[in-house]
């Protein structure tokens, strides 16, 4: 196995957003810092999540072989680099790897039984997603839609069991947005998973009406992303600056989506943009943690 190529299949970036999401829910929820740092906080988030996360995305290219030799023969696996059994070897050490990590960040911060029992639920989603939840379609798009904002969650029940709204309204925007995002690559995809019979909605219902639809989800995570500017988040105007050029950009890919005769290569733009989207927004949300006096409050 090519160690570029096992890094590769664990998609450093995905996991990246990902502990951006914990991050997020963390920054945006703290009263004040306790003696495990901030930094401190940020470091484990970032090994536990990626670690996570990267589980997830092995066992998805182990379970997606076959649709990936049609739909993606650039990955590791269908090139060659990376064999089903290193995959196989490589997900579980990944996985007790961010286990392991989560544990000794529990033990830490008293957080053991929170800690094990998020990224073990995390494991489990993204098995059931990678196992089952693909190939029943619609089902699959809300569990590894919630598998990537559930951090949200999670990092704000660090600091206390009462959820602010706003973190709501910024889960809100994060689940909608990828969940237009599955759509459209359900779209983008449909010739192998059709092969595979995956029940998509871009098979059941035809590209053209599952676009329809992957619009209107971009429309409620707009939405949704603008509501926060009216709570009481920590920093609303550093939150507007970068929220008006991501409610432009999710608005564009959802005109593009409505048009009509779209093919692979325009679903693969319009993709393209949900996830600069998606990229904006946490940026956004990150920075409404932000107050002027300095960096972290």
């Amino acid at each position: 196995m090519k160690i570029l190529a096992g890094i590769e299949m664990m998609r450093p970036v995905n996991g990246f957003m990902g502990w951006l999401t914990v991050v997020i829910g963390y920054l945006n929820t703290r009263d004040v810092t306790d003696a495990f740092s901030v930094p401190g906080h940020i470091f484990w988030f970032g090994m536990v999540y990626i670690f996570i996360v990267g589980a997830g995305m092995i066992i998805n290219d182990i379970y997606d072989y076959r649709i990936d030799l049609v739909n993606r023969p650039d990955r590791p696996i269908p090139r060659g680099d990376v064999s089903l059994g290193e995959a196989k070897t490589l997900f579980g050490i990944v996985l007790g790897l961010g286990l392991l990590l989560a544990f000794f960040h529990g033990v830490a911060t008293d957080m053991v039984v929170v800690n094990m029992t998020f990224t073990a639920t995390f494991g489990l989603v993204g098995w059931l997603y990678a196992a089952y939840g693909k190939k029943s379609g619609f089902a699959g798009n809300i569990l590894v839609s919630l598998s990537f904002t559930m951090g949200l969650i999670y990092g704000a029940l660090i600091n206390g069991l009462q959820i602010p709204g706003y973190i709501v309204y910024f889960f809100l925007t994060s689940f909608f947005l990828l969940m237009a995002r599955e759509i459209i690559k359900g779209c983008e995809d449909v010739e192998g998973d059709r092969t595979e019979s995956v029940n998509t909605l871009a098979i059941l219902m035809g590209t053209r009406k599952s676009a329809l639809i992957a619009a209107c989800f971009s429309f409620l995570a707009m939405v949704f992303f603008v509501l926060p500017v009216f709570a009481p988040i920590i920093n609303p105007g550093g939150f507007i600056l970068v929220m008006i050029p991501g409610v432009a950009v999710v608005g564009y890919a959802s005109l593009l989506a409505i048009k009509p005769g779209l093919q692979k290569k325009d679903f693969t733009h319009i993709s393209r943009l949900q996830k600069a989207g998606a990229y904006l927004g946490l940026v956004a949300i990150l920075v409404a943690s932000f107050d002027w006096s300095g960096i972290f409050r």
